[in-house]
């Protein structure tokens, strides 16, 4: 299969731009993901949004982030959502302008790359990121001192099949029903208790600490203490990330895998690529070759349009299926760093070359099938211009 050159096809930057232009929206200060599919303002994306503005040197970058932690509340939740229309198209909790989840806090992150541009952060947004953090440190932190999310929105990948023994619908003799697992994600909102602001604290069904989720926060907890040299917050990155090594390595898999703490259980441990993201953040170099060497091996995660979600021998990958197979541009973008962490210089340039072409291929897609790069979900989807943080 011949991959398209997307570096001759056209200049990267240039379709970047244009497509951010396009889903900006300079009344509320922030990027849509896609105009029709996401007309609202997602946490982690718009954190993505600000470094690309970021790496296209445009002062956009600040406003971008700033949107993001607009909404946070009395007690520091940065919610996963901000309303840009009429309103949501389900219930996310009692307040009227913000959900009541949140998502991974990649805020710490876009705040390093948006000051390391020569682009100025208000001390008021960095204030509200280490509020941010430090909500979740406090609130929503295990005996183990692993952090735990109470809804498969805030992890992030909704639909993996790491949630299917919480009794969420997943695949049956006759495929996989998406419109009965969102469905399903609606009516847990019913389990779900909220503090005095509003925010998300617990659940009666569906409490698990995600590996992923704990990497992105101890990431974020790191990213933010270099640029602003806080070393409290650099102290809560290791000992959350020793605690990770500690409670959710699987050595089985050699991957970290997530943790039931109310409900669910044996589908924690499927194999899926958010298991590579303690590498981000962890101390021991031997795990975390150990988890980054399965991007490279076809048997595991290596795919020819970039890393596939779940191990591709798995009974439980299906390629075009959301967050149960796909490729997505923000775990490319973060596995990229994490092998540039730990030296693996042919595994960074095997992600960014399967990256670009799955951009290329896809249409700057939401996600795309990884065997083929067959575009997927929103088309186009701004977090795929993160293509241009990886060349």
């Amino acid at each position: 299969m011949t991959m398209p050159d997307l570096e001759t096809t056209w200049s990267m930057a240039k379709v970047v731009r244009d497509m951010m232009e396009s889903h900006w929206r300079a009344d509320l200060g922030y990027s849509v993901p896609n105009p029709a599919t996401y007309p609202h303002l997602w946490l982690w994306d718009s954190c993505f949004h600000a470094v690309i503005w970021a790496l296209l040197g445009d002062v956009r970058a600040a406003r971008e982030l700033e949107a993001v932690l607009t909404g946070q509340l009395a007690g520091g939740m940065v919610p996963h959502m901000r309303y840009g229309a009429a309103g949501p198209d389900t219930w996310l909790g009692p307040l009227e302008k913000t959900s009541s989840l949140t998502q991974p806090p990649m805020f710490g992150h876009a705040v390093r790359v948006v000051m390391e541009a020569g682009i100025t952060v208000a001390p008021s947004v960095l204030a509200k990121a280490k509020a941010g953090l430090d909500w979740l440190w406090d609130n929503r932190r295990t005996k183990d001192g692993l952090i735990y999310v109470v809804h498969p929105w805030e992890a992030g990948n909704d639909h993996s099949p790491r949630w299917d023994s919480w009794g969420a619908p997943g695949p049956t003799k006759d495929g996989y029903d998406r419109q009965a697992r969102t469905a399903w994600n609606k009516d847990r909102m019913r389990d779900v208790s909220f503090g005095p602001d509003g925010s998300g604290v617990w659940s009666s069904a569906f409490v698990v600490c995600p590996a992923a989720f704990n990497a992105y926060t101890a990431f974020n907890f790191r990213e933010l203490a270099a640029v602003t040299e806080d070393q409290r917050l650099e102290a809560k990155a290791a000992e959350l990330a020793d605690s990770m090594d500690a409670f959710l390595w699987n050595e089985d898999e050699r991957l970290w895998s997530d943790l039931a703490v109310v409900g669910g259980g044996a589908s924690a441990s499927i194999p899926i690529s958010d298991g590579v993201m303690g590498a981000l953040v962890t101390a021991d170099a031997v795990k975390a070759q150990a988890a980054l060497q399965q991007l490279d091996d076809p048997s595991r995660f290596h795919a020819p349009f970039g890393p596939s979600n779940v191990v591709r021998a798995h009974v439980a990958y299906q390629p075009d299926m959301y967050w149960r197979g796909p490729a997505w541009p923000p775990l490319n973008y973060l596995f990229t760093l994490a092998a540039q962490r730990h030296g693996m210089e042919g595994t960074v340039q095997r992600l960014k070359k399967a990256t670009a072409a799955g951009v290329a291929a896809s249409g700057f897609a939401e996600y795309w099938n990884p065997e083929v790069g067959r575009g997927l979900g929103a088309v186009p989807q701004s977090w795929a211009g993160l293509v241009i943080g990886m060349q």
